[in-house]
């Protein structure tokens, strides 16, 4: 038994754990895995905070985003009121436009005919008048035509006395 490598073998393999028992070098091992626990645990703990920053983070970045859609919609309904506003301003603007330039264009249409209206009727009495005057002419020559004008200025004169 002395001599067989077994034997020692399994003695030397007793005195290592021995020394190794002696050195607390099992306790050093507990300790190197209860430190290696602790910091897995606080990553954890890190991890975990930092998620629920993120998460916090994305729950007030989607709110400013619906915040932000709301208020680019209430701009959109905004513009489009004010749109339509200038629509009907416009429409009501060229209405009166047209309104004021078809009044003007009858006044002046009323004028022309009333200008024209005058025109004709002092052609006329101008064609009247010379025509008057020509048959005054031609039946009153001589001495009768001369006394009746005569006798007219004086009559004149009285009436516009």
């Amino acid at each position: 038994m002395l001599q067989s490598a077994e034997f020692w073998v399994g003695v030397s393999f007793v005195i290592f754990l021995g020394i190794l028992v002696y050195m607390k070098v099992p306790a050093m091992l507990a300790k190197m895995l209860d430190d290696r626990a602790e910091a897995i645990r606080k990553d954890l703990d890190g991890a975990r905070r930092l998620r629920e920053e993120a998460q916090d983070l994305l729950a007030d970045y989607q709110r400013k985003q619906r915040d932000a859609e709301a208020e680019a919609q209430q701009i959109i309904e905004g513009a489009r009121r004010e749109a339509e506003a200038l629509k009907a301003e416009g429409a009501r603007s060229m209405h009166e436009a047209i309104a004021r330039r078809t009044r003007l264009a009858e006044e002046k249409i009323a004028r022309a005919e009333a200008q024209a209206l005058a025109e004709v009727r002092a052609a006329a009495v101008e064609a009247a008048t010379a025509a008057a005057e020509r048959i005054v002419k031609g039946k009153l020559a001589g001495g009768l035509g001369t006394s009746l004008v005569d006798q007219s200025i004086r009559d004149l004169k009285g009436k516009l006395n």
